[in-house]
């Protein structure tokens, strides 16, 4: 198959998984909340987060050899993939031993998280299943890499989604009949390690070669250049951890425990967009690297058409979404779990806004992952860390849950938004990042246009059923946006590439139907 044929079967795989994962999510919240409550909900807010920190241990081993497995998959060079992949595994076993030992001897100190401590038998015992189900993912999951940088992530889809839909359907069950959260969490243990050793006996049915015995080590120059790239990520996971962790953890120490809860459902939905959008992404991020270790003219252009065609997609979907969340966020949740369970308006406005912002980084981080650039940019997480915490922790005394939200906003601006592309554009393309500058900003505000628009007329008309509401605002959601971005980029190469690609998609289903006929 073509990249391209690749990364659609991925895609495609993924986004049936991803749809279906959304609708038993929904669902499974719902039974959640009726049958444990927000109290319950917080924690696992909270302790996600917690472990989330320790993951740290992994050191970003996993993206730096990553990167150094498309060059040997391109050249079928197997033994130094063998190489790499007994790398791998020594790294992830010694990082969930040193996941499990972190976590374990938290224990004494998880509470001091809490604004106060509530009153949830066997605290500790619910920690521990947290600890024990993130240790555990990493002994056998190392294997599931080299099938995604293979460029077969449709089957590593199949095994996830399948996975974490039989688990969501096992978990409603026990909580309507037992409403027994620690039956929840053992599940969610058994079902961690069955996915993952099921996909490592699939990956060595693929790559028989994973159980030769006779391994040649990397050679000094080869570890060191890993190491490099480790040591670099070392300093963006921490970064990384601490910005995604930090909004739980200071919620729950500023705000509290149940504001964590009603923040984890707005979470939910926007989780739930960025999962979907993001296979998109994760779908071409093979391709991309397996591209950029070819150094030919035609390779490099093309490179840079890919970007371009990619970062207009990009603002398609999450200024659309950003749009459909401004004006659909708080009656949406009104209507799925009750008036208890809103934040403000000005709250609303800082998660829209910080979606939106992670959102327009996917095609950067994408290129920046696939070409291993973590090195460049080393010194922006520090910075990102203490811009996020001193603003969160600064507005969250005025604000609220909104000071903090808009905390991780204002670090996103300051840092994220224009390091990342300044690297991918210096080292990738060789060129300055003005291009992208001018053209994020253009698309920023077409996108606060659409939804200023979508907010007027969504105001002009209010029907007393809630339910006619809703739908009535969705419409205009779902029409207004669109309407908005093909008027303004009717005439854009991007835009014609992508309308003559679905017309061209169209055309081949009506031949194929023909010729069956």
């Amino acid at each position: 198959m073509t990249r391209t044929q690749k990364s659609l079967k991925n895609l495609i795989t993924a986004f049936i998984g991803q749809f279906f994962d959304i609708i038993i999510s929904i669902v499974s919240r719902i039974v959640f909340l009726r049958c444990l409550g927000a109290e319950y909900l917080g924690l696992n807010g909270l302790f996600t987060n917690i472990l989330t920190i320790f993951s740290l241990a992994e050191l970003g081993v996993g993206q730096a050899i990553n990167v150094a497995l498309y060059k040997p998959l391109v050249e079928k060079n197997i033994e130094k993939v063998k190489s790499l992949m007994a790398l791998y595994r020594k790294a992830y076993v010694t990082i969930g031993c040193a996941v499990a030992g972190l976590g374990f001897s938290f224990t004494p100190f998880y509470k001091v998280f809490m604004s106060e401590v509530p009153a949830v038998p066997k605290l500790t015992v619910i920690y521990w299943l947290f600890t024990i189900n993130t240790s555990i993912s990493y002994f056998f999951s190392y294997k599931r890499a080299l099938i995604i940088c293979d460029e077969k992530r449709y089957i590593s889809s199949i095994y996830h989604y399948g996975t974490i839909f039989l688990l969501n359907v096992t978990q409603i069950f026990i909580l309507l009949f037992t409403r027994n959260y620690i039956l929840y969490l053992i599940l969610q243990v058994l079902f961690t390690l069955g996915e993952n050793m099921a996909l490592s006996r699939v990956a060595n049915h693929m790559y028989p070669y994973l159980l030769d015995q006779k391994v040649s080590p990397l050679t000094r120059q080869e570890r060191k250049g890993i190491w490099k790239y480790v040591s670099a990520m070392v300093v963006h996971k921490a970064g990384a951890m601490v910005v995604i962790s930090s909004d739980n953890l200071m919620l729950s120490r500023l705000v509290g425990l149940t504001a964590v809860g009603v923040y984890s459902n707005y979470c939910v939905i926007t989780d739930a967009l960025h999962k979907v959008v993001r296979q998109i992404f994760e779908s071409v991020l093979a391709s991309v690297g397996n591209l950029n270790v070819s150094h030919s003219k035609e390779d490099r252009r093309e490179l840079e058409s890919v970007f371009n065609h990619m970062f207009f997609l990009n603002f398609y979907i999450y200024g659309f979404c950003a749009c459909c969340l401004w004006g659909l966020f708080n009656p949406f949740i009104r209507l799925w779990l009750g008036e208890a369970m809103l934040f403000d308006q000005l709250t609303v406005l800082a998660i829209v806004v910080n979606f939106y912002l992670y959102g327009m980084r996917q095609t950067t981080l994408t290129f920046y992952e696939a070409s291993g650039l973590f090195y460049y940019d080393r010194y922006k997480p520090p910075v990102e860390i203490v811009i996020n915490i001193a603003v969160s922790v600064l507005l969250a005394n005025k604000l609220g849950a909104a000071g903090v939200i808009w905390g991780t906003v204002v670090s996103t601006m300051a840092t994220c938004i224009w390091i990342e592309p300044h690297v991918v554009y210096k080292y990738v393309f060789h060129k300055t990042a003005k291009t992208y500058a001018v053209t994020f900003i253009k698309y920023t505000l077409v996108v606060g246009v659409a939804c200023a628009l979508t907010s007027f007329f969504s105001g002009r008309l209010l029907f007393r059923n809630e339910y006619i509401n809703f739908g009535y605002q969705m419409v205009l959601n779902l029409l207004i946006p669109n309407c908005v971005f093909s008027l303004v980029f009717c005439k854009s190469e991007s835009f014609r590439y992508y309308l003559d690609f679905i017309k061209s998609v169209i055309r081949r289903k009506i031949h194929s139907k023909g010729r069956k006929v």
